[in-house]
């Protein structure tokens, strides 16, 4: 066929089988509404099963198809069950969200614990995932992977948008989205060649009830005026999963309200 005359790659997800870890958290459940609503065949994975079978019942009763499957991204064990239970019940895997995330450290002065406890989810089984989906993908010819990061990764912390509300920039959160973004890179050259695109989303500034003062500083900060709500980031997403993004690899893609293009 003419590449001239060929059909206009679609936003669509239908018939598309998609992985969405974290599925039931800040991010995770628009997320989940909306990759439903675009007609993926939606797997939600995550340690809090019921609360994940809670969403999938949600969406079940909309029309839309909804799976909840058990994972604890910082055992291999458990990624590694779920990826062959999801190649044995429905043959192939399309795309994976990696927008599960643990925040054990609080402070800057936390135990070194809490910092080991994060990177063995947030960094250590973020490489397993990723590797363990994109070989099947790989081997089945192809798939997308996005990576849900933050401006975090990006940016240094502002601490003016912090003072007097006792809240706090938390160094572990930095540190493992900025290595997100590279990883990013590696795992889209690492790949490429077999089809498999893999592309990231910087989020910021996504609203979570947070102090009044707060909400004012963050939104002055942005190009928009306002925070992010839940409407905001499941747009891209799709983006990234569809065909209409085919040629899109290696990417971070800010979705910040034009917070860090100042």
């Amino acid at each position: 066929m003419n590449p001239a005359l060929a059909p206009t790659p679609g936003f669509s997800l239908s018939g598309k089988i998609i992985l969405l870890t974290g599925g039931a958290g800040l991010y995770g459940r628009g997320l989940a509404a909306r990759l439903a609503e675009a007609g993926a065949t939606l797997i939600l994975a995550a340690r809090n099963l019921a609360a994940l079978e809670k969403v999938a019942a949600e969406e079940s009763a909309l029309g839309r198809v909804v799976h909840a499957r058990p994972l604890d991204q910082a055992e291999e064990s458990s990624i590694l069950r779920l990826r062959d239970g999801v190649m044995k019940e429905f043959g192939h895997v399309d795309g994976l969200v990696n927008n599960a995330v643990s925040r054990p450290m609080k402070s800057a002065d936390a135990p070194l614990s809490d910092w080991a406890a994060s990177m063995q989810t947030n960094a250590t089984g973020l490489f397993a995932i990723t590797r363990a989906f994109g070989e099947a993908m790989a081997a089945h010819g192809g798939g997308s992977i996005v990576n849900i990061g933050s401006i975090q990764g990006m940016v240094g912390p502002d601490y003016a948008l912090y003072e007097g509300l006792n809240m706090h920039a938390i160094p572990d959160y930095f540190f493992h989205k900025a290595g997100m973004v590279n990883l990013t890179r590696f795992f889209a050259a690492h790949y490429g060649p077999r089809g498999v695109r893999v592309n990231c989303l910087s989020p910021g500034g996504f609203f979570a009830g947070q102090h009044p003062t707060f909400v004012e500083r963050y939104a002055r900060a942005t190009f928009l005026r306002r925070m992010a709500d839940e409407h905001d980031l499941g747009g891209p997403v799709v983006f990234l999963l569809s065909e209409a993004s085919r040629y899109v690899t290696g990417v971070n893609l800010p979705v910040d309200g034009g917070y860090t293009a100042h």
